[in-house]
């Protein structure tokens, strides 16, 4: 029994899963974060392309 109590205490294969989870929660924040600065840029390059466009469509013959 105590045997068994002495390599639960030694295992850290727990430990490591964890690390590897809070690293990729990390990485999911990281991308969430970029991925919104990307959208506010594509969106404001849309806009500023609808409305060329649609200025050049007004002043066609």
């Amino acid at each position: 029994m105590t045997s068994m109590i002495k390599r639960f205490i030694r295992n850290e294969s727990g430990a490591t899963a964890i690390e590897y989870g809070l690293i990729a929660a990390i990485i999911g924040v990281g991308l969430i974060v970029s991925m919104q600065a990307l959208r506010d840029n594509l969106n404001t390059t849309f806009t500023n392309v609808g409305t060329a466009v649609a200025g050049a469509n007004a002043t066609a013959p």
